[in-house]
């Protein structure tokens, strides 16, 4: 009987020990080389695997936010030890990092809700033109993991007056029912951006690329539309300027190329005819601009347009006159009748005087033939 009941014990410890001897390899408790936490604690479970009942007991401080700490295997598995977890197997690891997760809010990103909040309110425009500055300096924010929610403001006050601010934020917690309250407070200002002059201008020079660049300024210093450096580049200043101003339409206007008492050309165009002399213009004008000009050699004064520096286009007034009537085709010249010759230099002579009405040009221009409607003979 005793052998019996021997025998049946030692044939289940058989059956028993391969099953426990899985157990044991499944169980094994091991380390982790990395370790990634979000609280404030790291657990005996963040740093091993197969912790048991021992994975909720808390052995260090977490590192601070968004930050990584190292913690030698040596001094782990003494502080393991001292939590009565044994057994633990660490292969080759040499230390353990720990590295806490967290939330950063950049300071852009804190700039840019508050101009969101302030857009389209308190007499400001659009977000984009806001400019924030937050007292005493706010740098990159960071928070704990589980606040995944948006930067929702909740309270917000404006004193256009002072451009103060004071807006409170709140952002929804996955760990806390509460959500997480932020507050800032500082100045908000609406900038436009404007071409600004890097030197001192006077009104004769023409602004050129490395005369300009681009800067934000309060809306309150530019009065009017604020100028873009595309639209300055090759322009000149109604005023002398200094460097540092900022530029408005209002400052700006297109280049003279011809300027009061300065010696010109002018150029005497009509159909078919194109000549110049010299003149002398007595205003100032741009291109485009419509200019009285002194004819040195007539002596007259005449009206023209600016067309290139230092150039002004008279246009011939047998431009606007009529033209005389085509010759029919059963038209004929007598035999005995020739063209009459062109007066080329009564031509010259009458665009050089200017001419005072459109039929002196086009007479002086066209001459006209003889016609004589004589009947075709038949053979």
């Amino acid at each position: 009987m005793i052998r019996t009941t021997l025998a049946t014990i030692s044939a289940l410890l058989l059956l028993a020990l391969p099953a426990q001897a899985a157990d044991d390899v499944i169980a094994a408790p091991t380390l982790r080389a990395s370790v990634t936490v979000t609280s404030d604690v790291v657990r005996v479970g963040d740093l091993i695997d197969n912790a048991g009942s021992a994975a909720l007991i808390p052995v260090y401080r977490s590192p601070d936010l968004g930050t990584t700490g190292a913690l030698p295997v040596a001094q782990v598995l003494s502080v393991l030890r001292a939590k009565q977890v044994i057994g633990v197997m660490t292969g080759d690891i040499r230390e353990v990092q720990v590295t806490r997760l967290a939330r950063t809010l950049a300071n852009k990103d804190l700039e840019n809700a508050v101009a969101s909040a302030l857009e389209r309110r308190f007499g400001l425009g659009d977000a984009a033109n806001i400019t924030v500055t937050f007292d005493r300096g706010v740098a990159d924010m960071r928070l704990d993991a589980s606040n995944t929610g948006a930067l929702q403001p909740v309270a917000t006050r404006y004193d256009a007056r002072s451009g103060r601010f004071d807006i409170a934020f709140e952002i929804n917690n996955d760990n806390n029912p509460a959500p997480t309250k932020l507050r800032f407070t500082g100045t908000a200002i609406e900038t436009v951006e404007v071409a600004v002059l890097t030197r001192d201008i006077d009104r004769a020079d023409l602004l050129k690329s490395s005369d300009v660049t681009l800067e934000r300024r309060p809306k309150a210093e530019v009065t009017g539309e604020a100028a873009s450096r595309d639209r300055t580049i090759g322009m000149q200043l109604r005023r002398p300027m200094r460097a540092g101003a900022p530029i408005r339409v209002a400052d700006i206007v297109k280049p003279d190329f011809v300027q009061r008492d300065q010696n010109v050309t002018i150029i005497y165009q009509v159909p078919g005819l194109y000549l110049t002399t010299r003149g002398k213009a007595i205003e100032n004008g741009a291109e485009g601009d419509t200019v009285s000009v002194l004819n040195l050699q007539s002596k007259r004064t005449l009206t023209g347009v600016v067309t290139g520096r230092g150039q002004i286009t008279v246009q011939g007034a047998s431009q606007s006159a009529p033209m005389p009537p085509a010759v029919e085709q059963t038209s004929s010249l007598k035999r005995d009748e020739a063209p009459a010759p062109v007066d080329t230099a009564a031509l010259v002579r009458n665009l050089v005087q200017a001419p005072e009405s459109p039929a002196q040009i086009a007479q002086a221009q066209i001459p006209q033939a003889r016609i004589s409607q004589a009947p075709a003979k038949s053979e």
